[in-house]
């Protein structure tokens, strides 16, 4: 059985991009019984940016409900809250001391970062060796990272081949899990839906808000309605075929081809579809967000069970390094 990993970032609540792109291929992965998955919201990474405790607190329960809600089954995945496993902080000092600063000033996303952002702290520049202690903390073998955090995996790559190098095992080497083919979900601009973009779909939100986006922000052209239209080349369509059945989306590119039928109908079976297809979604994630004690209470139960693996492995640290255990 492989040790699966995955963090979630606690950017709070889930537009539909993260849902399709990001969260049910994870859940799928987790549901793998060949898979023995850790699933964390890494809520001490948010620190960086959010420093803001009722912020970081409702996102983090946000984030939470929606993964809960798609399906992931704490039973079978140990799913966490980062900054309730304190251990990863212990093990990501003892990782810097054994991680060459010049690399360090290497990573892309700090120059990214720090390009762009107000808030340039020392808690950006060190972000990789704490993502390296939230793997090799769990004797991870694979890691399902995007292009943009491949960089990030093989310094915990290298950070634990120098430990090994020095001290023997002490580190299972965790393998890359390229998402090569990551769903790209357009926004209702067309382009990839991102919040820094303003082009989302909350698809948990009351489904009179879902209308009111889908009509007001998806601008089409003013094909006439009796003239044929290319589905291709429309954001209603493509979305549409995302969460539609292969039916219902073939019946929509005949009849936007044939004419007689105008974007005003495409986006009215558009948002029918949104509404009832995650009408279980939309009813649990709500039920969660109005349940936070027991969010809270799924949370601390999967981090004892990381803490267990967690206290394994630091403990095996810190007595090659000859500190008591």
């Amino acid at each position: 059985m492989s040790r699966i990993l995955t963090g979630v970032q606690s950017t709070g609540r889930p537009h539909m991009g993260n849902i399709l792109g990001a969260i049910i291929p994870a859940i799928e992965l987790a549901n793998n019984p060949e898979n023995d998955s850790f699933l964390f919201i890494a809520d001490l990474h948010s620190l960086t940016q959010i420093k803001d405790p009722k912020t970081l607190s409702e996102n983090t329960l946000q984030v939470a409900a929606a993964w809960l809600a798609c399906g992931l089954d704490p039973n079978k995945t140990t799913f966490y809250r980062q900054s309730d496993v304190p251990q990863c902080t212990e093990l990501a000092w003892y990782l810097n001391c054994f991680f060459p600063y010049q690399r360090l000033k290497l990573a892309h996303s700090f120059k990214d970062k720090s390009d762009r952002l107000e808030d340039i702290n020392s808690g950006l520049f060190t972000y990789p060796m704490l993502m390296a202690s939230d793997i090799l903390l769990y004797d991870a073998n694979y890691v399902p990272v995007g292009k943009d955090q491949l960089q990030h995996l093989e310094m915990a790559r290298d950070v634990a081949s120098r430990v090994n190098n020095k001290y023997g095992e002490i580190f299972v080497i965790p393998e890359v899990k390229l998402k090569e083919n990551t769903q790209l979900i357009p926004g209702t601009d067309g382009e990839k839906m991102s919040k820094s973009r303003e082009n989302t779909i909350d698809l948990f939100q009351d489904p009179k808000q879902i209308k009111k986006i889908i009509n007001k922000k998806i601008i089409t052209d003013d094909t006439p309605l009796e003239a044929p239209k290319d589905p291709q080349s429309s954001t209603v369509y493509q979305l549409f075929q995302l969460i539609a059945s292969p039916q219902k989306s073939l019946k929509m590119k005949e009849n936007l081809k044939a004419g007689g039928y105008g974007w005003g109908h495409a986006k009215k079976e558009l948002v029918d579809e949104l509404v009832t297809s995650f009408a279980p979604q939309r009813e649990k994630f709500n039920y969660y967000i109005n349940s936070p004690s027991e969010v809270e209470n799924i949370l601390l139960k999967g981090a004892e069970k990381a803490k267990k693996v967690a206290n394994a492995t630091l403990n095996r640290f810190r007595k090659t390094l000859g500190y008591n255990i």
